[in-house]
This record gives structure tokens, sequence and C-alpha cells, in this order.
């Protein structure tokens, strides 16, 4: 194995990013840049009858107001597919300002341009709206008896339901049933920067847009077929991201809105959302409550399980985050029923957010699998290994690689878990009710349906340089690209230079579902090899090669130098073929083509998750005291960002557990805490000992680099964990997220 894969590299952009320099979509600088503001309906649901600008149009810097009125109208709205996919990826399925209707609280109905964004910001508080209203369905228990089973979910690509088995008889037969309905609130992803775009027409069909994006490509395919030019006439930009964690996956309506605006006053407009706007204009994890129903033998092997979700979503879209697909194959399970309901409420549609599905559905489970557990006297940890598959219930396929077994063993030693007193409430530390617990998690191994390209190119000197159309949103992708294109082309990663970030760049697919490595990673490694392999053809085939006439499999690279396997002192390095041949560079387009989604296996990424907390009896608060997270995602490529994505994945699965809630004031039909200061994430306070830990496992299925991805995996398991350890201190079971200290008093 090369030193470029596994090492820990620091991340290439950190110096840029620790000095300020990194540049941001809002920060790009532009001549004769215009600002433009979004103003936002009022009211949850109903018409404008009305709209006075006159007093806007007329205050001091401002070039346009626009409203439906005014506002060209879009060419298409493309279907609502995943930025996977690799097509237009639209975050919803309706356009705003395009005619008088509201939809839901927060939605776009004016912009303002002006030359500075406190001009354009003040005249926005100018513009006068008259509404009709219309009564408004933003809570999930408004509308219960509207519910319905769609036929698709999650952009089409997923069954409303599915089933294998016979659950109902399985159910009845059953000698223990846990039945427990979880409820979750609304969450919302708050990255530190907030979605911006900024929108140059170089000419009449000529426009260029630097996006804080997951994708350029889907950002280009969107905008094309809304504004109704063909993608070649767009160019998407993203230098660097400020987190996103869901909220810049899909292509929202700002980029367009921001083209639509400097088309109208013909010059670069900039529209960077508030704080606030954030909360209703990028999805969010949607309102939902899920039934789960186990049944098992005395002895804790599962016979059937019955999953239920419903959930609040948009006027337009049937989304649901997948919430029920890796519970349903997470243990040997014969009989099983999924059902997903919708309620179709005045909110935006939903999007998604770290761990989509996961974090809540394996949630369900996992608190289940406590309380049987529990019911039939096992050891939690013991319960998990008799029901642990080595193969996919669902599909009866081997799994690609899996791990769980190895990495619960491993999260209890590192934890202490043998060592743990199963009754409830039994450790005491002065007010301090101490507990303990566990969760496995899963996450399945998202692969894009469509090729995935780089470009590889080495110079004279040997110095090479890759490009690949993939943003940095915080993951480290460059970085660990850089070692992926080191280690196929035998070079030192100083000498490799990687480049991304636009929408001129190969490679098509956003990088979400924890996909972004392995997918950019497979065409780099690609493309990579192919221009190793065509200087070692190069070299044998030169006659004043050192190595020519040699069988190409036999020669290998090592620093630079191209060399025989059983022969290291026979070779030459890159530079001395190429000053030889007089040749300045030699450049390779490669593809990498996925494996079929149903390439006979089962391909989950599998973890584990164990949690100690502290609960004041006296007042209800939770500490969680340290964690212990270990994780099977394949092959390592960089231990460093790896151990940051997992670490702060299990941060967040704190944060979903304790402390993450939108709350929504159904009298207005907006959101009450749609800031910072109200919208509570956990900070270095709330921050436990965090122990990291992985098991690689081969995996020659998911891809040629064998890797599954880290950004979401740390996420699922870890509320449940502390759920569970909360219980084992109080003796209560929570069925709602957040835990909040009412809830335990």
């Amino acid at each position: 194995m090369s030193p470029a894969i596994g090492a820990t590299l620091n991340r290439v952009d950190g110096r840029y990013k620790v000095r300020g320099e990194s540049r941001y979509s809002a920060e790009v600088p532009v001549p004769n840049l215009a600002h433009a503001v979004v103003v936002n309906a009022k009211v949850a649901s109903g018409r404008i009858t009305s709209i006075d600008t006159s007093e806007a149009e007329r205050a001091t810097g401002v070039l346009a107001v626009l409203t439906h009125r005014n506002l060209g109208r879009v060419a298409n709205v493309p279907r609502l597919l995943p930025s996977l996919a690799g097509l237009a990826a639209p975050g919803q399925t309706f356009f705003p300002m395009q005619d008088e209707t509201v939809h839901y609280g927060g939605q776009p109905v004016a912009i303002v341009v002006a030359d500075t964004i406190e001009r354009a910001d003040h005249a926005g508080t100018l513009i006068r709206f008259e509404y009709e209203t219309t009564p408004a369905t933003t809570l999930l228990d408004q509308a219960r008896d509207r519910a319905y089973v769609p036929e698709r979910i999650f952009g089409g690509l997923l069954p409303g339901q599915g089933s294998r088995g016979d659950v109902a008889k399985a159910l009845a037969e059953a000698e223990v049933c846990v039945d427990a309905t979880y409820r979750f609130a609304p969450n919302h992803h708050n990255p530190i920067e907030m979605s911006a775009s900024t929108a140059i027409w170089d000419d009449v069909d000529r426009l260029t847009i630097y996006d804080s994006t997951q994708g350029p490509n889907a950002v280009q395919l969107t905008v094309a077929e809304l504004l109704g030019l063909p993608p070649i006439s767009i160019r998407v930009v993203s230098h660097a991201v400020g987190g996103s964690f869901g909220s810049k996956a899909m292509v929202w309506h700002h980029p367009t809105l921001a083209a639509l605006a400097a088309r109208h006053v013909g010059r670069p407009v900039r529209l960077v959302l508030t704080r606030e706007q954030m909360f209703t204009s990028c999805g969010h994890r949607e309102e939902q409550e899920q039934r789960i129903t186990v049944g098992a033998r005395a002895d804790g092997r599962i016979t059937a399980l019955r999953h239920h979700k419903i959930s609040l979503t948009s006027p337009f879209d049937d989304w649901a985050e997948p919430s029920l697909q890796s519970a349903a194959v997470a243990y040997l399970n014969p009989n099983y029923e999924g059902v997903y309901h919708l309620v179709r409420g005045n909110t935006i549609t939903p999007t998604f957010m770290r761990a989509p599905g996961e974090a809540t559905g394996m949630f369900a489970l996992e608190c289940a699998m406590d309380e049987l557990a529990e019911r039939v006297g096992i050891d939690p940890l013991e319960l998990r290994m008799r029901n642990y598959s080595d193969t996919d219930p669902e599909s009866g396929k081997p799994w690609s690689s899996s791990g769980l077994r190895e990495c619960l063993q491993r999260a209890a030693e590192l934890f202490g878990w043998h060592d743990r007193d199963p009754r409830p409430g039994s450790r005491r530390e002065g007010q301090w009710l101490i507990g303990t617990g566990l969760a496995s998690a899963l996450y399945p191994v998202t692969q894009p349906v469509n090729p995935q390209r780089a470009k590889a190119r080495i110079y004279n000197d040997g110095t090479a340089v890759v490009e690949a159309g993939v943003s940095e949103f915080g993951t480290g992708v460059f970085t660990a690209m850089t070692q992926v294109a080191a280690d196929a082309l035998g070079l030192p990663v100083e000498r490799v230079r990687f480049v991304g970030g636009s929408s001129n760049l190969p490679n098509i697919t956003a990088a979400v579902g924890s996909a972004g490595t392995s997918a950019v990673g497979s065409a780099v490694h690609v493309t990579a090899c192919e221009l190793r392999d065509q200087l070692i053809r190069r070299a044998v085939g030169d006659d004043h090669s050192p190595l020519h006439g040699a069988d190409p499999a036999r020669v290998e690279v090592r620093d630079g130098k191209m060399v025989l396997a059983d022969h290291p002192d026979v070779g030459e390095t890159y530079s001395d073929l190429l000053h030889r041949t007089m040749t300045p560079d030699v450049e390779v387009l490669g593809t990498w083509n996925p494996p079929p989604q149903d390439a006979g296996y089962g391909i989950h990424t599998f973890g584990a998750q164990m949690a100690e907390v502290a609960v004041d009896a006296e007042l209800g608060v939770v500490r969680v005291r340290r964690m212990v997270g270990v994780f099977a995602p394949g092959r390592v490529l960089n231990r460093k960002l790896a151990h940051s994505q997992l670490m702060g994945g299990m941060l967040w699965g704190l944060g979903q557990a304790l402390m993450e809630a939108t709350r929504m004031d159904p009298r207005l039909g907006r959101w009450a805490n749609a800031s910072l200061a109200d919208y509570l994430v956990p900070v270095n306070a709330d921050a436990p000992d965090v122990v990291v830990d992985t098991v690689e496992m081969r995996d020659d299925v998911v891809n040629p680099i064998g890797i599954k991805g880290v950004g979401e995996i740390g996420v699922v398991g870890a509320a449940a964990a502390i759920a569970n350890a909360v219980h084992h201190a109080t003796g209560r079971r929570c069925y709602e997220l957040p835990i909040t200290l009412e809830k335990l008093l």
C-alpha cells in the first residue's frame, strides 16, 4: 500500500482557511456588483391581493423591485431528483414568484436589488403586501386524517411501502413484543455559511454563477432547465463552501432568482440568504412520527418487524427521508413491513439532512432493541450479536463487507461495557444518576447512477494536476483526492495538485449521501491509473528507455520513477521519459462506471456507538460524559479526515438527542426559533470525551479503491445510545426527540 493512502495528511486547504484566505461564494470580487435581498411571505397559506412597491422603488440606491408581476418566467421546473442522479436536482417542484399564491410561510414574494446590501434590505421593509389568507396546515397533528401512502418517495427513488414474509402472523405468534411510537421534532441544518449566489451575465445567454453548493454540475443543469438555456451556456463555480449537511445538496431557488435579477438590472447581482431565511429556503428534516413493533422469541431472536412512519411534506412533492430502509436490514428478520404515510402541509419541501432517514429510523429501532433486551433479560450487546445477519435480510445477498460484530466488540472493549451493572438507576454519583447505552449504526453505501469523470495531466517536471468538478464543503475531499491521485501515479503527495469546484471540470454528480469521496475518488483513481499505464507503455516501447521491451505488467512506479518490480534499480522517471521525447505534458480524461444497483451484494456501512450520561436527579438535566464510536467504512484514505468526520457526526447525534428542534408557531405558520440564539446546537462546553476508532474491512465490490464514506455514519446510532443511557440512568424511556429536562421530571 502506498504511503499516500491511509496517511494522516494535513488538509491541502488548511492554511488558506486558518488565514481567512479561502474565497467563498459571497466573497468573490466582482466589478459593478449589485445586491439582492429576498422579501418573504408573512402568511403560510393564501394569496397576495395587492402589492405597493412605490416607496421601495424611490428609496436611495434601489435598482429594481421584482415581484410575480415583473419577474421573468421560468421555462420549466425539472423533476424532483436527488442530486446523486447527476441530473437537474431542484429542491422542490415549485418555483416562487410566478403567481400570487402563497404556499408556506417564508416563501419569496419579492426581491429588491440595490447598490448596497443595506439599501436593498431597507427598501425591502418598505414594500406593502395585502393577503387573503386560507387555513394552513403546519403541524402533523392538524391533518393526520388526511394522510396517504405515496407510490414513491425520496425524489422517486424508493417505494412508499415494502414487505417480506407474513408480519401479522409472526407478530401474533411472537413470544415477546415491543410496540413503541417515537416523535421527532423538525430539524434545520444551520451551516455557518449561509447559502449565497453571485450571478454574472457575460452576454444575453452566457451566465456565470458563484454558488455555495455541494454539486456545481447539479446547479448548472437545474438553472439551465429553469432558464431554458443549454447547460453549455452556464458555468457554476464553487471555490469553498462553509458547511452544508444537506442544505446545499439540492438546488433551491436563490441561484436562479439571482440570475433573473441580474438579467433584469443588467449588472452582476449577489444574493445572500439571511440566517432566518435559511430556515425557510433550503429544506429541513421534517416533523415525523414512527411506530415500530418488534416481535421476538423468548431468547430475543427477532421474528417480525413492523415499521410505519408519518411525516409532513409540502403541497407539491412526496418527500420523506427514507427512515425505514436501513432499519429494515439491520438484523436477521424474515418478516417485515414498512410503510410511509405523508401529510401535505404548508411547508417548503423537506430535504436531505445529515444521515437522512438513518438518523431517525435507526433511533427508533435501536431504542426498541434496548427495550426488547430488557424484556427478555439479556445484555443489549448480546441481543444485537444474536440477531446479526451475514446477509442482507431484504435481498438475501451477502454483504459486500460488514464489520458490525467487530465494531460492537471493539466498542465494548474501548468503553468498558462488560463492567456495566444492567439495573436502571443502579449507579449514582451525588445528585447525578449515571447510565450507559449502546446502539448499532447502519448507513447505505450510495452509488451514483451515472459515469464519473476526472482529468489527469502530468508535466515533464514530474508534477501532476488532477481535476474533477466536486465542491469542497468541509469534508477534506481535495486532500483525499490528492492522496488518491498520488497513490495511483506513484508520486509523492507534494508533487500532486487537485483542482475542483467548477462545472467546467469533469464529473457530474454532487457529493451527497457520503458518496462524494468514493465517487470522485474512483474517477480519480481510474484516470490516474490510465495516465500511469500510458506512460509505462511509452517507456517500454521506447528504444532509448531502460525499460524497453519489458512486460508493462512488471513495471511499477515509486516516487515518480518507473521501475521493474523485481529489479527496482532498472528504470527511469516520468520526467526522464517526457524530456527525452520532447513531450511537455500528457493528459488523460478517464471515466469510472459505477456497478449496477443490483450487483449481487448488500452494501451498507456498519458501526457501533456507546455513550455514558449523567442525569441530574432533581433538575432532569442530561450531560453526556463520554462517547465511543467504532466504524467499518472500508478502506480509510486519511485517518485525520476520517476521525474528524466521524467525531463531528457523533457530536451531531448528541445535538439530535438533546438539543435540536425547530418549533412551529401554528398561529402564524412560521418557525418560532429561526436563529442560532434559539435553535440549540452543541458547543465546545457540551462536547464530551469522544473516542473514535475504525475497523478496516476489505471491500472489492463498492468501488476500485474500496471505500464506503464516513460523512454520515457517525451520526447514526449516537442519539439512540444516549437515549438508552438515559433510560439506564433513570429507568425512564424517552420516546420523543430531543430529550429535554421537562420530559425527565
